[in-house]
């Protein structure tokens, strides 16, 4: 039922020309050393059959462009943490072109439903919240369902990594990276980047907490769990709104008049005017 929802949803937003659709997902750790990556290469280049207790690994996360096929590819030195996808994500939305930003009205993303990005991760939907208030695009997410994942787009990159590389020894991160700006998806080399920001394992949310959040995302009634919109607050519009703001209150004031008090004489033709605050 979801991956039917995700479907239909797609269709939906690809006729649209104001919706930009990212696939996005995190690839299998990447240990680097001289090891066997299980492809056959040419010449003597004999490596290790098991790892050996290597201790340099590199996690890639990667989105791609559903309409113009353009790839990204992070690699974390750090864990696989829900600040390191959402960082990720700003990374590549702060990347584009200020034409592709204002003609976005919506931003959907499929994902899997993995521990560290799925709806119920309460660090992973927080900061999604703050990412859409920052942008101030509403974001839809769409999540594959269990053993469904392989129908996630940038899984098909992946693959196509994991080809490109066969047989490889990735032996520092220079020559990881190399290897990853070298492979090509619907034409296009992809945008190689490398994080070393170190990320926090285990950041949850309290209950207490959740609920201020909880109130920002906007549920499927059938997939709750699996379609979810977030949608914008109205953004500060700065010094110039809140002047405004000031002026018209000040103005309404001077037009509000309250009754004068019993000090005040307005009945007789001498009176002198009155000078008492009414407002």
């Amino acid at each position: 039922m979801p991956s039917l929802t995700i479907s239909k949803k797609d269709e939906q937003a690809a006729r649209s020309g104001q919706v930009t659709r990212w696939s996005m997902d995190c690839k299998a750790t990447v240990h680097l050393g001289d090891v066997s990556r299980g492809g056959l290469t040419r010449g003597d280049h004999r490596a290790c059959d098991h790892d050996l207790g290597l201790m340099e690994k590199y996690v890639p996360c990667g989105i791609v462009d559903e309409g113009h096929g353009d790839l990204s590819i992070t690699f974390g030195s750090s864990y696989k943490t829900s600040d390191f996808i959402v960082d990720t994500l700003e990374a590549r939305w702060n990347a584009l072109d200020e034409e592709t930003k204002s003609t976005t009205e919506v931003l959907q993303i499929k994902m899997d439903n993995g521990p560290e990005s799925s709806g119920s991760r309460t660090q992973f939907l927080k900061r999604m919240v703050q990412f859409v208030d920052d942008i101030g695009k509403t974001v839809q997410l769409l999540y594959y369902p269990p053993y469904h994942s392989k129908y996630n787009p940038i899984e098909r990159c992946w693959g196509i990594l994991e080809l490109h590389w066969n047989g490889t020894k990735l032996i520092d991160v220079e020559t990881m990276l190399e290897w990853a700006k070298t492979m090509t998806w619907r034409g296009l080399h992809p945008v190689v980047a490398l994080s070393q920001q170190v990320y926090e394992k285990g950041i949850a949310l309290s209950k207490r907490m959740m609920q201020s959040v909880e109130q920002r995302l906007e549920r499927h009634p059938e997939l709750p769990k699996w379609d979810i919109v977030i949608r914008p607050i109205e953004p500060y519009r700065g010094n110039f709104f809140l002047s405004n703001r000031l002026s018209s209150h000040a103005t309404s004031r001077r037009n509000t008049r309250r009754p004068c008090g019993p000090a005040c004489d307005h009945s007789s033709p001498n009176s002198r005017p009155c000078t008492s605050a009414h407002f």
